[in-house]
């Protein structure tokens, strides 16, 4: 799979090109930092980055940063994009260079995003994506109901009657019972499973993507329903066919932990957050290299802790 996130770069004062108060999961809080987005490799036993984005706040657009622009010689064609519009564009770019992913992962940050989404289907990507539970979906079974037409104009577009419910609603009304305990890998001490329940529903939102007939494709949801939890703890929305079984679901949306490990080496063992540069390149350039070198680690590693070829 493809994992995309982002990860934070504490800084001092306001002189490095992005730096801003903004929220950096790195931190868990918000805090004076950069940015940087990045899409990574990844497979049970090995993961690597493939490219970086540095994230610019809307601040750096401001009259006010035009000093600070031209010290970071920050190129007039950069300026703030959302974190999805960047993950997106990297994925053009490894697209150019003829790599896709077999599947691609993310946490809420991205999978909430509906742009992001129809981005990913539009590029007829596969996705597991991390949602909240607030999202809304119609049932498998709701079909578009036909308004009435006068003859005059255009015809009207076939609408869904019912009202569009929370992914949660959907998964309490099917009930516990309905899913299983699955297995998504195997730990240094013991097997990580959990109970799951998954469903078939028509997302719906502010911005769904009809068919011509006003069909609503059907996409999987996958509720993650601890035995010890009175409510599912995390949801998943995947646009992968009705066949692939449950497990291989369950999987595909638990790897993106493989990211985690990525950024816990860039920084530990490679000094991705070290970089003292002020210069846009610049930091592009750094993070390159250290990617390179990981890449080299990983390939080169003959004893990890997940066997893997050398």
């Amino acid at each position: 799979v493809w994992v995309v996130d982002d990860t934070g770069f504490p800084k001092d004062g306001t002189a490095s090109p992005g730096v801003a108060r903004q929220y950096s999961g790195t931190l868990g809080k918000v805090g004076n930092c950069q940015i940087g987005v990045s899409v990574h490799a990844a497979s049970d036993i090995a993961s690597c980055p493939l490219s970086w984005r540095l994230f610019l706040p809307e601040s750096w657009d401001r009259a006010e940063a035009a000093g600070r622009r031209k010290a970071c010689r920050i190129p007039d064609t950069e300026h703030h994009r959302p974190k999805w519009e960047l993950a997106l564009e990297m994925l053009d770019e490894l697209a150019g260079a003829g790599l896709r992913p077999a599947a691609l992962v993310a946490d809420t940050g991205y999978g909430a995003n509906a742009d992001f989404r129809h981005g990913l289907e539009d590029r007829g990507l596969a996705y597991v994506l991390q949602v909240k539970s607030e999202m809304t979906a119609h049932g498998k079974d709701a079909e578009p109901h036909q308004p009435a037409y006068s003859g005059l104009g255009p015809r009207p577009l076939p609408r869904y009657r019912t009202r569009p419910v929370s992914l949660r609603e959907h998964v309490m009304a099917a009930g516990r019972d309905r899913g299983g305990t699955l297995t998504w890998r195997k730990g240094s001490k013991a097997a990580m499973s959990s109970h799951f329940v998954l469903l078939r529903v028509r997302l719906a939102g502010r911005r769904p993507k009809p068919a011509a007939d006003g069909t609503i494709p059907l996409s999987w949801l996958i509720a993650q329903w601890p035995e010890d939890e009175a409510e599912p703890v995390r949801y998943w929305v995947s646009n992968l066919p009705d066949d692939i079984p449950a497990k291989d679901l369950v999987r595909l949306a638990k790897s993106r932990w493989r990211i985690e490990h990525d950024y816990r080496e860039l920084k530990t063992c490679l000094g991705l957050d070290h970089f003292e540069g002020r210069s846009f390149v610049g930091w592009h350039r750094h993070v390159t290299l250290v990617t390179a070198a990981h890449l080299f680690l990983t390939e080169q590693r003959r004893t990890p802790k997940a066997p893997a070829r050398a």
